[in-house]
């Protein structure tokens, strides 16, 4: 036990300093400023995964983490596509997941909003169409915006959504 202590007491503390604030810091603070603006009220999400290999739902759950808080902002995740205002669809639609992703659109109440993300959902990346894949999101349901990367990081997919939403005020 001592031998532990006084290796300790020699090494010293060994873990990095706290990052310094970044231009992303400040880029989040106002993304999320614009969300409270424009929305005012809650915005349901209901995510659906179409095929990915889950690198965009990594992303995706990072929302949730304090960093990000976007459950602070009112954002919120559903298990029902009825209670959704907006689909946030991942990965290249495969076809066993065509009809579900079609129903799932359908069974969301108008107005609608659908965000293609990750590379696979907005231009079937690497997978292309084939037997086994209808390809890009927007071959099987209208998309309104496209959140590019492989897979994109959570600022690009909370600029997608407020993309979505300004959009959707707009037009």
């Amino acid at each position: 036990m001592w031998q532990i202590l006084k290796q300790i007491a020699r090494t010293g503390i060994l873990t990095e300093p706290a990052p310094q604030g970044s231009a992303d810091d400040t880029a989040i603070e106002r993304i999320h400023k614009d969300l409270l603006d424009i929305l005012g009220r809650a915005l349901t999400i209901r995510q659906v995964d179409a095929g990915s290999c889950n690198g965009c739902e990594l992303e995706i759950h990072a929302l949730g983490n304090p960093y990000y808080n976007i459950e602070g902002l009112g954002v919120r995740f559903v298990a029902s596509p009825r209670h959704a205002d907006m689909l946030l669809v991942t990965g290249p639609v495969s076809r066993h997941m065509e009809e579900a992703l079609r129903r799932t659109y359908e069974a969301t109440p108008e107005p609608k909003l659908v965000v293609a993300v990750g590379d696979c959902g907005c231009t079937s990346g690497i997978f292309g169409e084939s037997y086994a894949s209808c390809g890009r999101v927007s071959n099987v349901i209208p998309v309104d915006v496209s959140v590019p990367g492989c897979p994109p990081p959570p600022i690009d997919i909370l600029r997608g959504i407020l993309g979505a939403v300004l959009r959707d005020r707009v037009g």
